[in-house]
């Protein structure tokens, strides 16, 4: 199992944030990545909607020999993670917002959190910010229409700009001095919000986290691969592949983008 790809999932292309720190961090590692744009947003769906795309997921990366999954989704993590790890055999690494690293560094005392509804309103969310931010006031936003605009590959659109500045506006007149983005989409709109945020303002995500989780899970259950060849990377997609192989255009690594029904 040790030469087997690690299964990563996402509703769509922002999960490739992930891919691209677990991708840096274990550059000898193969990799099977589904983008599941057909039915981005996740964030937008019930609970149980979002649990079956899940298991939908899960079982199409188990068929293609997957030795673990990252979920590499907010939403589906905060509403399925605990479902597919009693459910299924292999380890699963899931992702939530980075509150407890902003909580921790926070001088201002007040943490802006840019998630999707489907995050913001789940239990694991919410266990999350009660242990980790005592004290803290958190600023939650939903990024309603910010997935759908990344999906189309218009991430430094005015469309886009508009959405931020409303989003963002209310946190910072509430003094945040940190930003947290709760969804793996996000991080491609990190240029853009440098350019509305002051410089006390910090941005963090959990992708280099998330990366350091999964070589950690790995070692532990005895699956690293030993190769000393480069990981070969394949990624599927369910809509016409254009924005995913953009998204991947910079990256160095072997890898194959095909569009494939699941």
């Amino acid at each position: 199992m040790n030469n087997d790809p690690i299964g990563i999932f996402d509703s769509g292309v922002g999960g490739t944030s992930i891919w691209k720190e677990i991708q840096k961090l274990m550059p000898n590692e193969d990799t099977l990545y589904l983008a599941d744009s057909k039915n981005a947003p996740y964030g937008e769906k019930s609970a149980g909607e979002i649990l079956q795309l899940s298991i939908k997921n899960t079982e199409y990366l188990l068929d293609e020999g997957c030795k673990t999954i990252v979920v590499a989704c907010n939403t589906a993590t905060t509403n399925a993670i605990n479902y597919l790890r009693e459910n299924y055999r292999v380890p699963f690494i899931g992702i939530e917002p980075a509150i407890k690293p902003a909580a921790l560094q926070s001088r201002s005392k007040t943490v802006g959190i840019l998630a999707t509804k489907g995050t913001l309103s789940s239990q694991l969310f919410h266990s999350t910010a009660e242990m980790h931010a005592k004290g803290i006031k958190i600023m939650e936003r939903e990024g309603v229409g910010l997935v759908p605009l990344i999906e189309q590959g218009k991430t430094d659109s005015k469309e886009m700009l508009n959405l931020l500045q409303t989003y963002i506006r209310p946190m910072l007149d509430d003094g945040i001095d940190y930003l947290v983005l709760g969804c793996t989409h996000y991080p491609y709109l990190v240029p853009v919000l440098k350019e509305l945020l002051p410089a006390n303002v910090q941005i963090i995500d959990s992708g280099e986290a998330v990366a350091k989780q999964t070589k950690a899970v790995l070692a532990k259950n005895d699956l690293i691969n030993p190769s000393q060849i480069p990981g070969r990377h394949r990624f599927y997609t369910n809509v016409e592949p254009d924005v995913l192989i953009d998204f991947l255009k910079d990256n160095e690594a072997f890898y194959s983008v095909q569009q494939r029904d699941f």
